[in-house]
C-alpha cells in the first residue's frame, strides 16, 4: 500500500471560469496559492477574493485603527500582481473570527454575488500538518466557506438574501483547501511563481514587523521551498498543493 505522503497529486480541474477564494486575513493567499492564481488569470479565468478581517490585529507595534486600512491596501496592491481586481473585506474582527451563522451568511452572499464555479479556502483543520496549531481565524473562516459553497444554493437558508437580491447559486462544483496537510491535487506553480513572490512582497509593512530577513529573500525561499516541496508528487514539477472537494 502506498503511503499518503508519497501519493502523486492530480492535476487541478481546468473546465471553470470563475473562482471565488475566501480567507481570514490579507497575507493568506498570498502565503498559499498565489501562484497558481496568477496562472489562472494568465489564461482569461476570473478569480475574486473575499477576506473575512482586514488583519487589524496583525502587527504587533502598529494600532488596528492605523494597521487595517495599511494591510488592506496591500492587500488590493498584492493582488492586482496575480491579475486579482475584485477585493472584498467582510469586516469581522480579526482574532477573533467566530465561526457561526453570521459568518455562512456573509460567504454565502459572496458566493451568491461572484457566482464562482470554484471557492478555494485555506486550511479549516486544527493543526499544519500536525506540527504547529493554526489559528482560530483560519479555522473558522475555512469551515464556514466548506458549509456556505451549500448555504449559497438552499433559498430556505439565509431567505434575507434573496429579499435583497441574492438569488442562490448552486453552480459551486469545487472546494479547494490551500494549505492542507491531505492534498489531493496540484497547479504547476511555475508560469506565476515571480508573480507569486512579488504578490507576496507587497506585504510588506506585515513582513518586516515578522522578520528582520530581508523581504525578497524570505519571500522567494519560503514560495520556492513550498512549491519545490510539492514537486515531490507531482511529477518533479514545482507546484501549488490543494485539498479539492467535489459537490
Amino acid at each position: 500500500m502506498i503511503e499518503p505522503t508519497t501519493t502523486q497529486l492530480q492535476p487541478m480541474p481546468d473546465d471553470w471560469q470563475r473562482a471565488l477564494a475566501v480567507v481570514a486575513h490579507p497575507d493568506d493567499l498570498e502565503y498559499g496559492c498565489s501562484a497558481a492564481i496568477a496562472a489562472w488569470t494568465d489564461t482569461g479565468r476570473e478569480v475574486a477574493y473575499v477576506l473575512a478581517s482586514r488583519g487589524e490585529a496583525g502587527i504587533d507595534t502598529l494600532e488596528p485603527a492605523k494597521c487595517g486600512p495599511l494591510r488592506e491596501r496591500e492587500q488590493r496592491s498584492s493582488a492586482a500582481v496575480v491579475g486579482v481586481s475584485a477585493v472584498e473585506f467582510l469586516d469581522h474582527r480579526d482574532g477573533v473570527i467566530e465561526y457561526g451563522t453570521a459568518l455562512r451568511r456573509d460567504i454565502a452572499a459572496a458566493i451568491r454575488r461572484h457566482r464562482p464555479e470554484l471557492v478555494i479556502t485555506l486550511n479549516h483543520r486544527d493543526t499544519w500538518g500536525g506540527v504547529a496549531w493554526n489559528t482560530p481565524d483560519h479555522v473558522a473562516v475555512g469551515r464556514a466557506t466548506l458549509d456556505a459553497a451549500g448555504d449559497a444554493g438552499n433559498r430556505w437558508i439565509f431567505p434575507e438574501l434573496v429579499e435583497q437580491g441574492l438569488e442562490p447559486w448552486n453552480g459551486v462544483r469545487w472546494v479547494a483547501v490551500a494549505g492542507s496537510s491531505s492534498p489531493t491535487h496540484a497547479v504547476d506553480a511555475t508560469p506565476g511563481l515571480e508573480r507569486a513572490v512579488r504578490s507576496l512582497l507587497e506585504h510588506r509593512a506585515y513582513i518586516e514587523a515578522l522578520t528582520t530577513e530581508d523581504p525578497e529573500t524570505y519571500a522567494r525561499g519560503f514560495l520556492t521551498g513550498v512549491a519545490e516541496q510539492t514537486a515531490e508528487r507531482f511529477g518533479g514539477t514545482p507546484a501549488v498543493a490543494f485539498e479539492l472537494f467535489s459537490r
